[in-house]
């Protein structure tokens, strides 16, 4: 059920309507990031006197240049852990066309569902975006302290909030937000295993801001198998 579900979820990838969601997705993520970095560098060259006078040294002039390059490379640092919660943000916006794709495609007898309105939609996109971002960056501060284990807090992590997002968003699309929560809560080890996997290319760059579109997919499909039994 899991492995063919996930398997499903890349296979639609290839489809052309989940492609252009995915490329949607990342030019925005791109071009959100490209600007907070400018905006970044531009608040350090308004914060950073041009020279410092430190004791026993006299003044500085590299300062200035130093504390833009670390600024720039604490951002790209930064940036390869938030691209993949900032593209499912944007992502997150047309998970609703996805999980349409798939039900059009493999479950083509199923009756029209209500689809989510402009400010709801944006509202649980918001929302799972703070929650992924405020739990990568607590993670951050926990993995130097915890290196061998590192990895597996990943995956466990990720997992959970893949799991948990993804699935009752699929669920609730046809079953409302309290079955949705009940279903999932009968089926948290499947959802959580399940994006435990999911979580995996997380970790390889570039394959990771496919995430978003591959996993909206696979818990669909995991939806109907767990829903029909």
């Amino acid at each position: 059920m899991i492995f063919t579900s996930i398997a499903r979820g890349w296979h639609d990838l290839m489809r052309p309507g989940a492609l252009k969601i995915l490329l949607k997705g990342i030019g925005l993520a791109l071009g959100m990031l490209i600007a907070a970095g400018i905006g970044l560098g531009g608040l350090v060259n308004l914060l950073m006197p041009d020279t410092v006078s430190l004791p026993w040294i006299g003044q500085v002039n590299w300062v200035h240049a130093a504390a833009g390059w670390t600024a720039v490379g604490l951002f790209l640092f930064a940036s390869v852990f938030l691209m993949v919660p900032v593209a499912s943000v944007f992502t997150g916006f047309f998970l609703e066309d996805v999980a349409e794709l798939v039900e059009r495609t493999h479950y083509p007898t199923l009756p029209e569902v209500r689809p989510l309105g402009l400010i709801e939609g944006l509202g649980d996109t918001l929302r799972f975006f703070g929650v992924v971002v405020a739990a990568n960056i607590v993670a951050l501060l926990v993995y130097p302290f915890v290196i061998p284990f590192a990895p597996m807090l990943f995956l466990a992590l990720n997992g959970y909030l893949l799991g948990r997002e993804y699935f009752q968003m699929a669920a609730q699309r046809r079953m409302g937000r309290d079955a949705a929560r009940d279903l999932y809560r009968r089926n948290a080890p499947v959802v959580w295993m399940t994006g435990a996997i999911m979580a995996l290319p997380l970790a390889i760059p570039v394959l990771n801001l496919v995430v978003p579109v591959v996993g909206a997919a696979a818990f669909t499909h995991l939806f109907h198998r767990l829903a029909r039994r």
